[in-house]
């Protein structure tokens, strides 16, 4: 598997929120953990199951963080191209960044650059037109815009 690209925006937010839940993140749950165990019979204790399974949620986005950390590559720029369907009218352009799904662009979708709309548009230029294999099919799109965020 390729390693995630992430521009340095999107790394600088992920260190962040990995920051925050080995940091804070941790000893909040901790704290919620032993306040529920202190009610008494862990079987029945719904606050004890919830902070527990709060710990499991925020345990696995901590590594899933650590993971796309250690083995992302920082890109200059991103691509966000703006498409519309063969048959469709421009008023109905759909945007798309190509990218890792923790970039966040304004109004524009995050697709992968292995998906098959993403592998057809990556390189693409304004005013191609661009047929790929959809699940449901052959499909074309033509790229109205391409902009470098």
């Amino acid at each position: 598997m390729a390693n995630p690209q992430l521009s340095q925006a999107a790394f600088d937010k992920l260190q962040t929120e990995f920051d925050d839940l080995t940091t804070r993140g941790r000893i909040e749950v901790a704290n919620k953990i032993e306040v529920a165990r202190e009610e008494g019979d862990l079987k029945e204790n719904a606050g004890y199951h919830a902070a527990k399974d709060e710990q499991g949620h925020m345990e696995g986005r901590i590594r899933q963080l650590e993971h796309l950390l250690e083995n992302a590559e920082i890109v200059e720029a991103s691509k966000v191209y703006t498409i519309v369907y063969d048959g469709d009218s421009d008023d109905m352009a759909e945007r798309y960044l190509i990218g890792n799904m923790e970039e966040v662009v304004d109004d524009a979708d995050v697709i992968s650059a292995t998906s098959p709309l993403g592998a057809a548009l990556d390189g693409a230029e304004a005013g191609a037109s661009i047929s790929y294999e959809a699940p449901n099919g052959q499909l074309t799109v033509k790229v109205l815009k391409v902009e470098t965020v």
